[in-house]
């Protein structure tokens, strides 16, 4: 006898059939209620030249029923068992919670599959653990989550990238076959983020349906997205084995990471503002309620030159710009002069700090500012002592020559007495000195990646994930920042355990617009590291006046990377406005609804963000534009029948010399309605490019 299990939220259904196994026959906008004929409406017609019997898309489609695109589930048990076909012995359902019991009796396996809706974001969840039944060793090689999307998901929105340019999207249709991602360097990468939408044909940051996913693990992943010869969509996702990984002994068991997912009638506005609620809901903890302090890193002002005195300038001259948070980068432990040495020796260099590392701290707490410290604990260098005392530590397969990654190796974080040494050193730095903030990095990828011979992606993730949260009990109120040379490695599930992300190792602002934008459909502002760069990028070598720096740093976890002692006074001035200007809007920033408007010049952004009575617009001018006046801005998220006052905040003087007029409004409060916001719009004066200005509205 079917059954129907319905999961509602705010604004979304999930209605799933249970028969054998489960299958969801809507995942979309809200139904009030299940009509008595539902099940009959929804029955499928049988193909000739098919099977003769319907094939569901289920929860975990089965090989072994005749799902013949990819199976959610495969394995086996010395060559068998390895088409695996299950039936429901268990369901239960309650406040949008779902969870199933599935078993199949020949393949001695059992399938646990859990499903949440969260009322007030409409994300959905969803992982799968698979148990092995008798004592005979199952070797799973893929265990993934799968969700249908609806026949009109016509097109994808894909992500790519590379160091220094990531989250860079992609477009193309979704008509037949489909998308497949993989991801094998062992952090969530630069390359391949877990993520993804399909959507109705030319869906756009305010129109269309959107599916939205993100698979939170900071490993390996495959993600796919396939349309069956029948017309049926489906999106799946999981963990990336490698041969041999994962191997369940007698009542052992293997669980997906979780699956996050959200659908939208307001294009992809409407999922990054799902995605933020549920982030900032259940992702995030942050030690405190407080601000995110405004950062400055010392990387880019003396390198690997410490000299304390100086150090504390710098701090001086910090502080007076408006600085909250004073990092300070590589080059502070025993020995490291240089990228090629001393990674693992966790202690601080006497001889760059005669006087200990305390004089500097308590220099930097006078000045009103925290203190944060620059660590790399999954890293060891050849010319190291830790290297010298336990080569065995390394993360490798013996017999094989490992290569370097920035002249470094990894540490295998499975290895107890490693776990146990990187613990013990962190954890008494943390208790001698006053350190609020960890600056965690992850400079490259793993490459053959063995313990005790084995594969050990998953062991290794699973372990960094155990430390952080050993380190975090220990030391509650510290803050971690995940760095992997920049994007490598920004997840959902690492973000439970660290409290913001450096986006990009790239700090040109041009670039910035597009990675920013394309991180900000998954993460909110308040985790997004978002500097202001000197005038000439040091990745680049593209040169920005400061309100294109100022204005890209300015919507993210700001700070800035400069030696303030070194700029002249107006660099530095200018450096204080923005920091100033971030501090007027922080609040507002990093706790209003993110969104995005449609340009009708595509070398042109408009970002916002608002709260129930004010709003920050700003627009960003990439490129020359296509004609010689900009079109209105028309603000679609207003109240039509409200009315606000609008002011311009930040707007390039340089841009002034374009205009032999410009509109006198710049210099003026307006009072306009909502319907002449959103219908006529706000005429824009003329931008160069590679620059912003920002309006700010105030309901009335």
């Amino acid at each position: 006898m079917s059954q129907i299990i319905h999961l509602s939220s705010k604004n979304c259904s999930l209605i799933i059939k249970v028969e054998r196994v489960p299958e969801i026959l809507h995942w979309g906008t809200k139904i009030e209620q299940i009509d008595e004929d539902l099940l009959l409406s929804t029955e499928r017609p049988i193909s000739q030249a098919r099977l003769d019997v319907d094939v569901p898309l289920t929860l975990c489609p089965e090989l072994g029923s005749g799902h013949f695109n990819a199976p959610g589930i495969e394995g086996h048990r010395n060559g068998f068992d390895w088409a695996p076909v299950f039936t429901t012995t268990n369901h239960y359902a309650s406040d949008g919670c779902a969870v199933f019991t599935l078993r199949d009796e020949v393949a001695n396996l059992e399938l646990s599959i859990e499903i949440e809706l969260d009322y007030d974001s409409d994300v959905v969840k969803k992982r799968i653990t698979v148990t092995n039944l008798v004592h005979t060793k199952y070797y799973l090689t893929k265990l993934s989550a799968t969700l249908p999307l609806p026949h009109h998901a016509n097109e994808l929105m894909t992500f790519h990238g590379r160091w220094s340019r990531e989250f860079q999207t992609h477009r193309q249709a979704f008509s037949h076959g489909g998308f497949m991602q993989e991801n094998r360097r062992g952090r969530t990468s630069h390359e391949n983020f877990p993520g993804l939408f399909a959507g109705s044909n030319n869906f756009d940051q305010q129109n269309g349906q959107v599916w939205g996913f993100h698979l939170g693990w900071s490993g390996n992943h495959q993600l796919r997205a396939d349309v069956k010869s029948d017309g049926r969509r489906f999106v799946q996702a999981g963990e990336l084995l490698l041969a041999g990984e994962v191997r369940l002994d007698y009542m052992q068991s293997y669980s997906t990471p979780w699956l996050y997912a959200c659908c939208s009638n307001t294009g992809l506005n409407g999922i990054s503002d799902r995605f933020h609620r549920y982030v900032r809901a259940n992702i995030i903890h942050f030690p405190e309620n407080k601000p995110r302090p405004v950062h400055l890193n010392t990387w880019e002002g003396i390198y690997f030159e410490h000299d304390p005195e100086y150090i504390m300038k710098m701090a001086s001259e910090a502080a007076e710009m408006g600085v909250e948070r004073f990092i300070i980068d590589d080059g502070w432990f025993i020995g490291r002069d240089g990228e090629r040495s001393a990674l693992g020796d966790w202690y601080l260099d006497e001889k760059k700090y005669p006087n200990g590392l305390e004089p500097v701290i308590e220099h930097v707490n006078q000045q009103g500012m925290e203190f944060g410290l620059w660590v790399e604990p999954e890293m060891i260098s050849k010319d190291s002592i830790l290297f010298r005392e336990h080569p065995e530590w390394v993360l490798e397969l013996k017999g094989y020559h490992q290569p370097s990654g920035r002249w470094q190796y990894v540490l295998d974080l499975q290895n107890q007495d490693c776990f146990k040494y990187l613990f013990e050193r962190l954890s008494e730095l943390l208790t001698r000195y006053n350190i609020a903030y960890l600056k965690w990095d992850m400079n490259r990828e793993l490459v053959q990646p063995g313990h005790i011979g084995r594969p050990a992606v998953n062991g290794q993730t699973k372990a960094l994930y155990a430390l952080l949260d050993k380190l975090l009990a220990a030391h509650p109120e510290v803050e971690i920042e995940s760095c992997s040379s920049g994007g490598g490695r920004i997840d959902f599930e690492i973000l439970k355990r660290t409290h913001r992300f450096w986006a990009s190792d790239c700090n040109d602002a041009l670039e910035r617009q597009t990675i920013q934008r394309g991180m900000s459909y998954f993460f909110p502002p308040e985790v997004m590291g978002a500097h202001i760069g000197p005038g000439e990028s040091h990745t680049t070598r593209r040169c920005h006046h400061i309100n294109m720096r100022g204005m890209t740093a300015l919507s993210g976890h700001m700070g800035v990377e400069l030696d303030p002692v070194k700029v002249d006074p107006q660099e530095k001035q200018a450096f204080a406005h923005y920091i100033a200007l971030h501090k007027q809007y922080r609040q507002l920033l990093h706790t209003g609804r993110s969104f995005r408007l449609n340009a009708s010049d595509h070398r042109q952004h408009i970002n916002g963000v608002q709260s129930d009575d004010e709003m920050l617009i700003t627009v960003c001018q990439l490129a020359m534009p296509d004609y010689a006046l900009p079109a209105p801005l028309r603000v679609s998220c207003v109240d039509e029948n409200a009315h606000y006052q609008v002011k311009l905040v930040e707007m390039p003087e340089t841009s002034f010399q374009l205009m032999k007029q410009r509109p006198s409004w710049l210099d003026k409060t307006l009072t306009l309605s909502g319907d002449n916001l959103r219908e006529i719009g706000l005429t824009l004066p003329i931008l160069d490019p590679e620059s912003a200005l920002m309006v700010h509205l105030k309901r009335i």
